[in-house]
C-alpha cells in the first residue's frame, strides 16, 4: 500500500474524507448510516489499493459497519433527546436483529463476493426507487403489528444490513413509515436500531476476515480496515449532528432526488463488475 504515489495516497485521502462529511449528513437527514455511500467509495478505494477481487466487498462492507458505529451512535442520542424514538421498537427488533447481523457475518467467511454485490443491487435499487418515486406514500395500517412480526422485521433488518453494509435504516424507515409512523420518528428509531446492528457486525466482520488476513491491506482486523475507519469515522460522527437539524425542518424532496440517482448510478456499477 505504501508504494503509491503520494500524490495518489493524498487524493484517495481527500477522497474519503469529503465522503466522510457526505455520510454523517445523510446518517442525520436520513437515518440510513451513510452504509449506502461508504461502500460504492470504499470498493473504488480498496481497487485502487489492489485488494482480491473475491474479498474487496466483504472488506467494503466490515469497513463501513465500523465507520458508521459513531455515526448512528452520535445520531441516535441527538434524536433520542428530541423525543422522536419509539423504545418498543428499538427494544423488539434489538435481538433478532443481532442474531441477524451474526448470520450475515458468518456468511461473509465463506461466500464469494458476488453475493454481496448482487444483496447491494437489490438493496441500492429499493432505496432508489423509494427516494425518486416518494413510496411513503403508500401504507400497511396506521398501528404497529405485534411483537412477533416485529421480531421477523428485525431479523431481516439486520440480515440485510450484514449483507450491504449498513446499520439498517433503510429498511426499518420503510417500514415504519409503512405503518403510520412519521418520517422523524422513523428516522430516530431506525438510528436506534442501528446502534447493535453495527457494533455487532463490525465484531463478526472483523472474526470472518480473521482467516485471510494475508490477503487483506496492512492495519486491517479481518473485514475491518482500521485506515478507512480512522479517516472517515470522526468525520461523518462529527457532521451526523448538522443531518439531525436539517431532517426537522428542511425540504427534502430534491435531496430524496438527488441521492436516488446517487443510489441508482452505485447499483448499475456493481451490476456491470458481476460480469
Amino acid at each position: 500500500m505504501l508504494g503509491y504515489p503520494i500524490g495518489e495516497i493524498v487524493f484517495l485521502v481527500i477522497w474519503i474524507a469529503g465522503a466522510g462529511v457526505l455520510v454523517g449528513i445523510l446518517a442525520g437527514l436520513f437515518g440510513i448510516g451513510g452504509g449506502a455511500v461508504i461502500v460504492p467509495v470504499l470498493y473504488e478505494v480498496f481497487r485502487a489499493l489492489n485488494v482480491p477481487e473475491e474479498l474487496r466487498m466483504q472488506m467494503c462492507i466490515g469497513t463501513s459497519l465500523a465507520i458508521i458505529v459513531p455515526t448512528t451512535v452520535r445520531s441516535y442520542y441527538a434524536h433520542k433527546k428530541r423525543g422522536a424514538v419509539i423504545m418498543e421498537v428499538v427494544r423488539a427488533w434489538a435481538a433478532p436483529s443481532i442474531v441477524g447481523v451474526i448470520i450475515g457475518a458468518g456468511i461473509a467467511s465463506f461466500a464469494p463476493s458476488a453475493v454481496f454485490k448482487i444483496a447491494f443491487v437489490v438493496f441500492a435499487t429499493f432505496i432508489s426507487v423509494r427516494m425518486l418515486f416518494g413510496a411513503d406514500r403508500l401504507s400497511l395500517g396506521k398501528e404497529l403489528p405485534g411483537r412477533a412480526l416485529l421480531s421477523v422485521y428485525g431479523f431481516i433488518t439486520g440480515l440485510f444490513s450484514s449483507l450491504v453494509g449498513v446499520s439498517g435504516g433503510a429498511v426499518s424507515n420503510a417500514v415504519l413509515t409503512l405503518y403510520g409512523r412519521t418520517m422523524q420518528q422513523a428516522v430516530a428509531t431506525s438510528a436506534g436500531v442501528g446502534v447493535p446492528i453495527t457494533i455487532v457486525g463490525t465484531v463478526g466482520y472483523m472474526v470472518a476476515g480473521w482467516r485471510h488476513m494475508s490477503q487483506l491491506p496492512p492495519l486491517s482486523i479481518g473485514f475491518v480496515s482500521l485506515i478507512g475507519v480512522a479517516l472517515m469515522a470522526p468525520v461523518s460522527s462529527y457532521t451526523a449532528s448538522y443531518g439531525v437539524r436539517l431532517a426537522h425542518w428542511l425540504p427534502r424532496r430534491k435531496l430524496e432526488i438527488a441521492f436516488g440517482i446517487f443510489l441508482g448510478l452505485a447499483s448499475l456499477r456493481f451490476l456491470i463488475s458481476l460480469f
